[in-house]
């Protein structure tokens, strides 16, 4: 088994491999997958694809028994292509119980290929509603609502989620229309670090489901608590730990054993599974301050300092003197730089290598091909 954290075995792949090198610990995506359900065990895990969509990993995660959050029609095949052998029977038992259409809006031509599969899909307004049943009325239907995400990292209550005040008429409007609720969904926002978010969130679906039994509905029976769940990028990141307790006690006191308790965990069990390995391309100094040229940046593996809103600590295999540097990618856009002020040392020649660790959710998937450089190399170890 590759020992990833001794550099000298990153060294050893980047010089068999090039860079630049996205290494995935296949070993690591497990472990974080069987710590999330040892954490939370009334707690379904739905996979978030769009955290890394590597086909290795949802592979590794469908043979765990994993189920998965899927996004797009893309995201759905990569998952389909595990059951494209079963019967249609099959395909949509699967899926119906496996899968989760987690995205609000849907395209038309989206939602005709998938009605034959009976999917379970999310929705957080009547325009959507309409859509659904006018291109896939044979779909069940998740309420998703707009929750607290105060202290999140990419906060998320802006851009989607139904109101609580408006949320039970909406439920009221799907039944109108024939389509049946099977439940609530919500987000706290991606790597929420304020606990209070969650205990808010199922405060607020708990008092939706009594609104909704009170005014004649009896079909929610599922909770669908999202994503967020944090992972320690720095000492000051409370543990996982805590937040389960948090989470399995509010759950235990506010849903009955009945309610169907799901989440869409992806950089918890991504993060930390990500490496990349970068070689420096130019050098230079500019007002006193070494700057480092790469071959990987924000357009490619580093895309999570714009979109991600997270800082990549960079590590030298080289050791030496730390200094103040500053970090670029490799494109000529002034957008794209890595750091402006990075511990590495003044020593550093071409063709070095610096790596960067916990990189795996939110970064090589975003990875485009802006002037013509192409995204990292994916190397899958301890399959």
């Amino acid at each position: 088994m590759e020992d990833l954290t001794d550099p000298k075995v990153l060294e050893k792949l980047a010089d068999e491999h090039g860079t630049p090198l996205f290494i995935i610990d296949m070993e690591k995506i497990r472990q974080n997958y069987y710590l999330f359900e040892r954490l939370f065990p009334r707690v379904q895990v739905y996979y978030a694809v769009k955290s890394n969509s590597d086909p290795g990993i949802v592979k590794t995660l469908f043979n765990l028994g994993s189920r998965f959050d899927v996004a797009s029609l893309a995201e759905f095949n990569l998952v389909y292509e595990h059951i494209k052998d079963y019967t249609l029977e099959e395909q949509k038992a699967y899926i119906w119980d496996k899968i989760i259409y987690a995205n609000t809006i849907k395209r038309v031509d989206t939602l005709h290929i998938l009605n034959k599969y009976e999917p379970l899909v999310t929705y957080d307004n009547a325009e959507e509603l309409k859509k659904i049943k006018a291109h896939c009325p044979d779909a069940g239907v998740v309420l998703r609502v707009k929750v607290p995400d105060t202290g999140s990292m990419v906060p998320l209550s802006s851009k989607f989620g139904a109101h609580p005040g408006e949320a039970v008429d909406l439920i009221l409007a799907a039944a109108e229309l024939g389509l049946t609720v099977e439940g609530l969904s919500f987000h706290v926002g991606s790597q929420c670090v304020n606990n209070e978010n969650f205990v808010q969130a199922l405060q607020i679906c708990h008092e939706l489901f009594e609104e909704a039994d009170s005014r004649g509905i009896d079909s929610l029976r599922l909770l669908d608590i999202g994503g967020g769940f944090p992972v320690e990028y720095t000492p000051e990141v409370h543990p996982i730990e805590q937040l389960a307790e948090i989470i399995n006690s509010e759950l235990d006191r506010l849903f009955p054993a009945e309610t169907a308790i799901i989440a869409e965990p992806g950089r918890f069990i991504s993060a930390t599974a990500g490496i990349v390995v970068t070689k420096i391309l130019g050098k230079a100094v500019r007002e006193g301050k070494t700057c480092y040229y790469l071959d990987d940046g924000i357009y490619h593996t580093f895309s999570g300092v714009i979109f991600d809103h997270q800082n990549y600590v960079l590590k030298s295999i080289k050791q030496g003197e730390p200094k103040i540097c500053a970090v670029f990618g490799p494109t000529c856009d002034s957008l794209d730089t890595i750091s402006l002020a990075e511990n590495l040392p003044e020593e550093l020649e071409l063709e070095d290598y610096l790596y960067a660790e916990n990189i795996g959710s939110y970064s090589h998937a975003s990875s485009t091909w802006f002037n013509g450089f192409p995204p990292a190399t994916v190397l899958r170890v301890n399959e």
